[in-house]
């Protein structure tokens, strides 16, 4: 298997120093960039597998980098900032990213994370479509579509929106949500989680406010239900 190729996108000589000497200690091939600007550049040579890209740098900032990248890119992103309000959590997953890390992080934390976000994005295993009188997912393909419109989703509000739908009707608990999609290292990170309900409700819901697929269940978690009318085909009604 050859070795993923991660860009490391950060304006900051020292981290980026240290990210390629220690990713490059662990296999992975190591492009850099100083700017968004930049790292918009590389991404067009060659998509690489993984992009670390940090929030706060000069010129069109990491929020910004992250829409652009994700108008082309499926890449796993995982953003590296110095802050942790969960304001700046809600921005790097509205933007598109994959995960948060926040500086100084350390390094074991951050391998961790590279290799669930790499092996989520590997996986090769399909469900049966789903398909409903509005809603319409095809999971070979990785096409959603709303009242026959393709509507885009970033990764991760894909993996969400696919496990749930394996387990149609059944209620899934905040922490087994993060644990199948975010890693096994999630658990308490409902913030995120909660982010990404809301986008793909606003995205895939006739009226994200009353959600027909996408229930919450209080104190609980989510559960994804088929519409009354029609009988969609159903994925993944396993017991």
């Amino acid at each position: 298997m050859n070795a993923a190729n991660i860009l490391v996108v950060d304006d900051e000589p020292q981290i980026r120093r240290v990210l390629r000497s220690t990713l490059s200690a662990r296999g992975y091939v190591i492009t850099e960039a100083k700017t968004g600007e930049e790292a918009l550049e590389w991404i067009r040579k060659g998509p690489p597998d993984l992009i670390l890209l940090d929030m706060n740098m000069p010129g069109i900032g990491g929020i910004e980098a992250c829409r652009e990248i994700r108008r082309g890119s499926d890449a796993p992103i995982i953003m590296l900032t110095v802050r942790n309000a969960e304001r700046d959590k809600v921005a790097a997953l509205d933007a598109g990213a994959d995960d948060y890390v926040v500086k100084p992080f350390g390094i074991e934390e951050l391998l961790a994370r590279i290799r669930a976000a790499l092996r989520r994005n590997t996986a090769t295993d399909s469900l049966p479509s789903f398909v409903s009188k509005d809603l319409t997912i095809d999971f070979e393909s990785r096409e959603v579509s709303v009242r026959d419109r393709t509507v885009h989703l970033t990764p991760k509000e894909y993996d969400v929106l696919k496990h749930l739908v394996a387990n149609l009707g059944k209620p899934l608990t905040h922490r087994r949500l993060l644990q199948a999609v975010w890693g096994p290292d999630y658990g308490e990170e409902t913030d995120s989680l909660r982010v990404v309900i809301n986008q793909l409700r606003k995205k895939v819901e006739s009226d994200p406010a009353r959600p027909r697929y996408i229930v919450t269940e209080p104190w609980v978690g989510y559960r994804f239900q088929a519409p009354r009318e029609g009988t969609p085909k159903a994925a993944g009604r396993k017991t």
